[in-house]
């Protein structure tokens, strides 16, 4: 008996002791680490929607030097042993504006709050810094970089939290192009560190949904704490189900990553009759198409009613606006919603349809900024502080899961000649296309 009470005890030791290791060393938070950079060539990753430059593999061979200069700001420096390849460094960057981080409103609501950090997680946030950046230093090398750079990005992908990614780009036959593209994972103690003094709750409560793809379906969603509505309409949004698809910018790209067989018109996404998958985003943050997305776009395969709002949200002082796009499923029995609501409807700009990707062009969720910016403009608008929300919710106002459906988020825009029109689009699963157009009369 003894003997059997001195193994159980050992093995407890030992278990605790294994514990101890394994958190100790993913949540590493030392002020310098070196930090592995993923690093594929073109034959690897041809799923890679992006335009390739001439120059791609051969400034490669990085490594990351990470170093805290405070709580929340950090250098990044991207340097190799290959004397060609530049030191790239990003320098005091805060990255309370890159990890999932609340707004005030939010707090003491734990549903909101769980859907506002797994959103955050789960939408990308690619960061631009040009040479002229006061965060951007380009050391060495042979000249290429230090001339020729266009854009250095820095992203953080939509996955799980950690998987980031560094993409740079040179001007060639008059487009941008990418010539590096690296990935790595930031370190989990220091998002760790970042996420609990700025949310002031415990990551702990929240790791596992953050570090695995973990949906919160169902969540019951209480609208009234994101804003109070002032007054509202009920509208019939214009549609057009045999329109031509639009297709531009990024959809142009990425349309080789999709499988839709005939798929040329709106109702072609709603028919039933076609097979329509994506290629899907994995870890570290590249594109499967041996690993298909589906869809559930027989949710909201009938377009019911619009209904536009004027609303106050706590993290603005104006009134602002919200429209509200309501669809029955093939069957026409269960209602889904969604909503885009915290914007200015007036300061959208006007554009012809073909032009749709200079509108607003945005993620779904709660507390985040648009897929793609600058830095300087990251820093003037931090996402936890945008009135800004945009979700999908049942007829019972429960949170559905919009990547399940196939969604990704919402894109708007005045018309050209009316103002007193808004065209609003759905943006497909990792934006490969849109999959319908619609027409909100506002007067």
């Amino acid at each position: 008996m003894r003997k059997i009470i001195t193994i159980i005890i050992s093995l407890v030791v030992l278990g605790a002791f294994s514990a101890t290791w394994w958190l100790s060393s993913k949540y590493q938070a030392n002020d310098v680490m070196i930090i592995p950079i993923e690093e594929v060539t073109s034959s690897d990753y041809p799923e890679d929607p992006s335009d390739r430059s001439l120059q791609y593999g051969n400034y490669s061979g990085r490594q990351l030097k990470l170093i805290k200069q405070d709580d929340e700001h950090f250098t990044f420096q991207f340097e190799s042993d290959d004397p060609k390849v530049a030191t790239l460094n990003f320098n005091n960057l805060d990255l309370s504006l890159y990890i999932p981080i609340a707004p005030k409103w939010v707090h003491g609501d734990p549903d909101l709050e769980t859907l506002t950090y797994i959103n955050r997680e789960w939408n990308r946030q690619q960061i631009a810094f040009d040479k002229s950046s006061k965060n951007l230093e380009i050391i060495g090398g042979d000249g290429f970089e230090r001339h020729n750079l266009l854009s250095a990005e820095l992203t953080r992908n939509c996955l799980n939290a950690g998987l980031w990614e560094l993409q740079l780009y040179n001007m060639e036959d008059g487009k941008k192009a990418l010539y590096y593209q690296g990935w790595f994972t930031f370190p989990l103690g220091h998002y760790k560190n970042i996420f609990e003094k700025h949310n002031n709750r415990s990551y702990w409560t929240y790791w596992y949904q953050l570090e695995h793809w973990v949906s919160p379906e169902g969540t019951p969603v209480n609208l009234d704490k994101l804003r109070t509505v002032v007054q509202e309409k009920t509208v019939r949004p214009i549609h057009n189900p045999d329109e031509k698809i639009l297709v531009s910018g990024e959809q142009k790209r990425k349309w080789h990553n999709m499988n839709a067989m005939d798929v040329t018109r709106w109702k072609n996404f709603y028919s039933g009759d076609k097979e329509i998958t994506f290629a899907t985003f994995e870890p570290p943050g590249r594109y499967n198409t041996k690993n298909p997305w589906e869809n559930q776009y027989d949710r909201i395969a009938q377009v019911d009613q619009a209904i536009v709002r004027k609303v106050r949200s706590p993290g603005s002082s104006q009134v602002l606006d919200e429209i509200e796009v309501q669809f029955r499923d093939r069957d026409g029995e269960k209602i889904c919603r969604v909503i885009v609501s915290g914007i200015d409807l007036a300061k959208l700009p006007m554009l012809l349809e073909n032009s749709y990707g200079k509108g607003l062009y945005m993620p779904m969720g709660i507390g985040l900024s648009p897929y793609y910016l600058t830095y300087e403009e990251l820093e003037k608008n931090p996402p936890q502080k945008s009135p800004y929300f945009s979700l999908m919710l049942d007829e019972e106002g429960n949170w559905v899961n919009h990547h399940a459906v196939a969604i990704d988020g919402p894109v708007l825009h005045r018309d050209r000649f009316d103002p007193n029109k808004i065209h609003l689009y759905l943006l497909s699963y990792e934006r490969h296309t849109l999959i319908n157009h619609f027409i909100i009369p506002i007067d």
